[in-house]
């Protein structure tokens, strides 16, 4: 036996091989229902947002933003979020006395 007689075997092989993996990469590519692609945050009800509490309920976002920097320039950590009631300013119940306070000064 010669080298071309084991080349109409091994020919074949490698190449449905090659196209295995290639199936194997385009599955793995093109596969619905994980993506490192970040979703869009859906707005939930104001208890649904761990450790934070709401402390103010402003009637815009702008009027919001306002109040959650002036938290911050006051060192109490806080953020504003889009609720399902509207935006709320949220703080960690650690700050909340102290940003209520705050926030009944402006």
């Amino acid at each position: 036996m010669n080298g071309t007689s084991a080349s109409f075997l091994v020919g074949p092989l490698i190449a449905f091989a090659g196209v295995g993996v290639l199936v194997l990469l385009l599955r793995w590519t093109f596969r619905t229902g994980v993506s490192v692609v970040a979703r869009k945050p859906k707005p939930g009800a104001d208890d649904e947002y761990g450790l934070l509490v709401p402390v103010a309920s402003p009637g815009t976002y702008v009027e919001g933003e306002i109040m959650r920097r002036t938290l911050e320039d006051a060192g109490v950590r806080a953020t504003l979020t889009q609720t399902l009631s509207g935006p709320r300013v949220m703080v960690f119940p650690d700050d909340e006395d102290r940003a209520r306070a705050l926030i009944e000064r402006l």
